[in-house]
Parts: structure tokens; C-alpha cells; sequence
């Protein structure tokens, strides 16, 4: 085994490291929130968010750690970690970057545009990474984001009908999965020229110089 092989290999436990440790942190907090609610009988609803309050702002960063109950947690638990594994994984140059973006940006928008109620869960969270794994899987045109854009629509397809107003979604914030998944495609919107692009082929890179150089230049070398 060549020293450039065991770098290689140093290099991916690296990258797959820093790509868990944060999802798997922020999973720690919400399952400790639930587990003190669950043995001292006790209810953080105040760290949900109700819209239009003083007391809803706060909400906005402590949201995604309060569950409703433990099937609440437990639903929302594997997509939150697979997602953010995948977003820290293939998008590591930026993925906090849009981890945030999507974080305050769906909070902010259901603390503005949501009912008169106490919304909490990681599912907003959870509908921004799907969204934007998707959109961004797609506009790059990178065959393995492509591939996780895919993976996405096999595993959390269905969960497009959780951002519309259905009677079976009544006692769930359809509003923060709506904003969620906006907040999701603004952030592959912002950032994607940002973080890893399709590779260009050797013609392309080609003409790409020689778009730059003026006419003249390319061929005889002489200014006509």
C-alpha cells in the first residue's frame, strides 16, 4: 500500500468524521430535551416557536430541539441524520454555510407566516435539507449529486404532501415544513456556484481560454 493510498484513506475517515460528529451532536441536544421532558414530566413548549411574539423569538434557534413526544422524535430523528450526514458529506466547503441559512431562514419565516400556535420539531430542518439536496443534486449536473438528488425522491418523495393545509396533517406544523423546503431551494439558489460543480472535460477548459482571448490572438497573432 502506496503512502498516496493511505493518505487517500486518512483523508475519507477524515471527511466522514467532521461529517458526522455535528449532526450526531445537534441529535444529542434533541434527544436530551426529550429524555428530561419524558422523566421530569416537564414541557419546554417554550422553545418552540408562536408566531408574531416576543416569546416565539427564541424559537427561531431552539425550535429544532423540542419534540412533542417521543414518536415526534423518533420520526423525525433518521431523516435529520441521514440528511445532514449527506449535506456535510458531499457539500463540506459550504455545508454549514447552508445548514444555517436553512436553519434561520425557515425559523424566521414560520415565526412570520405560520397560525396562532406553539410549532416545534426538526421537521422544517428536515424539509430544507431534502430540498436542497434535491434542487442542487439537479442544477449542478454531477452525476453522483444527481445520484443523491434521486436517493432523495426514493426515500423522502412522499413527503411532499406534508407542506400542504390536509386534515390528516392537522395536528403537524404543515407551515414549518412549507418553509422549510422554500428555505431549502433559496439556499441552493444562493449557493450554487458555491461548494463542488461538474467537473469540465479538457475541450471544455479549451474553450473557455480561448473564449478569452481575442481573436487576433488565437490565430495569426496579428491584429487585423
Amino acid at each position: 500500500m502506496t503512502e498516496e493510498t493511505n493518505n487517500n484513506q486518512l483523508s475519507e475517515k477524515r471527511k466522514i468524521f467532521h461529517s458526522v460528529v455535528f449532526p450526531l451532536f445537534l441529535l444529542f441536544l434533541m434527544f436530551s430535551v426529550r429524555l428530561i421532558e419524558s422523566l421530569e414530566l416537564y414541557n419546554f413548549y417554550w422553545l418552540g416557536i408562536k408566531p408574531l411574539t416576543l416569546q416565539g423569538i427564541p424559537g427561531i434557534l431552539t425550535m429544532p430541539f423540542k419534540h412533542a413526544d417521543w414518536g415526534h422524535f423518533f420520526n423525525n430523528a433518521p431523516s435529520f441524520l441521514v440528511l445532514s450526514v449527506a449535506l456535510f458529506y458531499f457539500y463540506r466547503p459550504i455545508g454549514y454555510k447552508v445548514f444555517f441559512t436553512i436553519y434561520f431562514l425557515a425559523g424566521f419565516w414560520l415565526w412570520l407566516l405560520a397560525r396562532d400556535a406553539w410549532h416545534v420539531g426538526a421537521s422544517g430542518l428536515i424539509y430544507g435539507l431534502a430540498s436542497f439536496l434535491f434542487i442542487s443534486g439537479i442544477n449542478r449536473r454531477h452525476i453522483p449529486l444527481m445520484a443523491i438528488s434521486m436517493l432523495v425522491v426514493f426515500l423522502y418523495g412522499g413527503m411532499v404532501w406534508g407542506i400542504f393545509p390536509m386534515p390528516q396533517f392537522k395536528n403537524h406544523s404543515w407551515e414549518g415544513h412549507y418553509w422549510g423546503m422554500l428555505a431549502g431551494i433559496v439556499a441552493a439558489i444562493i449557493y450554487k456556484n458555491d461548494g463542488p460543480q461538474k467537473p469540465k472535460h479538457q475541450w471544455e477548459e479549451t474553450e473557455d481560454l480561448n473564449d478569452e482571448e481575442p481573436y487576433w490572438q488565437q490565430t495569426s497573432g496579428e491584429k487585423p
